[in-house]
């Protein structure tokens, strides 16, 4: 698990588990019991887990509670708590359709093979108002091959979400991967929840086919480089082998060289016009509108933007950027990423300094891209005192952070951090390092 985003408030163990005890109406003034419930993520303990059965167990109806208790299950989802499994089972029946969604998450989290229960999950597909998408994943996610005939009712659902899992829980469960082609088309929809999901779902099938088609997706190069690691190691056998092997998969498919390094760079350095674009404007945007575009949550606008920024604004875009990133960017984290970026393109080198201090060692973990745009746009600045900072990076946990300090190190022309990056513990460092 991923830990730069759990222990955000501070409380330990026995703090968290005082407070999720806590009544409702005796709560001491700021505290919350959703953030215990939050908090116990990380302490896998009996204790943990036993409070936060008592939460979810709490029959208060005040909508406070229903969401500490759907919290809790998610937590319990996340611990693997199978001593857990009864009292999250008796939630499918709840009333309230997140509860449900909820208790159906964990379920898949913490696994199981009981047939009466996944039958029971199943049934939920046939029951009004629930979230189908969680409940199509899980029973794919489980191997539940009874629930085939039920999913296909869902593969022209309106919503192209619950769509987009139906057809990669069909292929999953039966092993045709047919209708894969249909998913990989969702990774160009207007709604950009539909592309996001879409990666998830090519995720979870192993389609590694579609590799290329992530790469040129107009969604945060989060979702897609998250996508392409983690179907990269699955291919080469770094991960998943064994769902890989039930589904008669071929574990070492892949080539480092020519199937994951060219997409892999090319999302990482992360140019519009490497993707596949799915917004245009009816009509010439001016430069203040183009760099409040940077700020959308639709990363598909934001690199309309870019591109537009980059074809008509060059020789004004610095500036306006500076007095952006002071006035709004600098505390978003969006728009942050983009401004880094930009200035490298633009090679802006008054921003030497802004993009190694406030970029490449920023240590706010929502940043984190932040801080790998920083490195590739000081390898586009050219200048070689960025050296050493980029050097430095190689210690750091963040794979993507030492891979962008590769490239960028590569474009500066230098060599000399190969053999360090060459005994990394990360197969995919050791990989870039060897073919520098």
């Amino acid at each position: 698990m991923d830990k730069r985003f759990s222990s955000m408030f501070g409380l330990s163990e026995a703090e968290s588990i005082l407070l999720l005890d806590t009544p409702l109406g005796q709560l001491p003034e700021g505290q919350s019991r959703y953030v215990a419930a939050c908090e116990l993520v990380n302490f896998p303990t009996e204790a943990a887990i036993q409070a936060l059965i008592r939460a979810v167990q709490n029959p208060n109806p005040e909508l406070d509670n229903r969401i500490v208790r759907r919290k809790s299950i998610e937590t319990l989802g996340r611990l693997s708590a199978v001593q857990a499994l009864p009292m999250i089972r008796d939630c499918l029946g709840d009333e309230d359709c997140y509860t449900v969604e909820n208790a159906v998450w964990a379920i898949g989290e913490i696994g199981t093979d009981d047939a009466v229960l996944l039958e029971q999950v199943a049934q939920l597909l046939e029951t009004p108002n629930q979230t189908y998408r969680v409940i199509i994943h899980t029973l794919a996610k489980l191997g539940y091959e009874p629930a085939v005939a039920r999913i296909k009712t869902f593969v022209d659902d309106e919503d192209t979400t619950i769509a987009s899992a139906a057809m990669t829980a069909i292929a999953r469960l039966t092993g045709d991967r047919t209708p894969l082609s249909q998913v990989v088309e969702f990774l160009l929809h207007p709604n950009v929840y539909t592309r996001r999901l879409a990666i998830q779902d090519l995720i979870d099938a192993q389609h590694d086919e579609a590799i290329p088609a992530i790469a040129r997706t107009p969604v945060s190069l989060v979702f897609r480089l998250r996508g392409i690691r983690m179907l990269a190691d699955a291919g080469t056998g770094n991960a998943g082998t064994n769902q890989a092997k039930s589904a008669g998969i071929d574990i070492d498919r892949l080539n480092f060289a020519t199937d994951i390094q060219p997409w892999l760079e090319q999302v990482l350095w992360d140019r519009p016009e490497d993707l596949t674009l799915v917004h245009e404007y009816d009509q010439p945007p001016t430069l203040e509108f183009l760099i409040n575009e940077l700020y959308q949550t639709d990363f598909g606008r934001c690199y309309l933007a870019v591109k537009t920024i980059l074809a008509e604004h060059r020789e004004i875009a610095p500036a306006a950027l500076m007095v952006a990133y002071q006035e709004k960017a600098r505390a978003d984290y969006g728009g942050h990423y983009h401004v880094m970026k930009l200035l490298g393109r633009l090679h802006y080198e008054p921003a030497f300094e802004l993009m190694v201090q406030e970029g490449l060692n920023n240590p706010q973990p929502q940043f984190q891209k932040s801080r790998f745009a920083a490195a590739l746009s000081l390898g586009e600045l050219g200048n070689v005192e960025a050296i050493p900072a980029l050097k430095a990076c190689l210690d750091s946990p963040i794979w993507t952070i030492k891979y962008a300090a590769l490239m960028a190190l590569e474009k500066l022309g230098d060599r000399t951090a190969h053999d360090l990056a060459a005994q990394d513990s990360d197969w995919l460092i050791r990989a870039k390092a060897t073919s520098m």
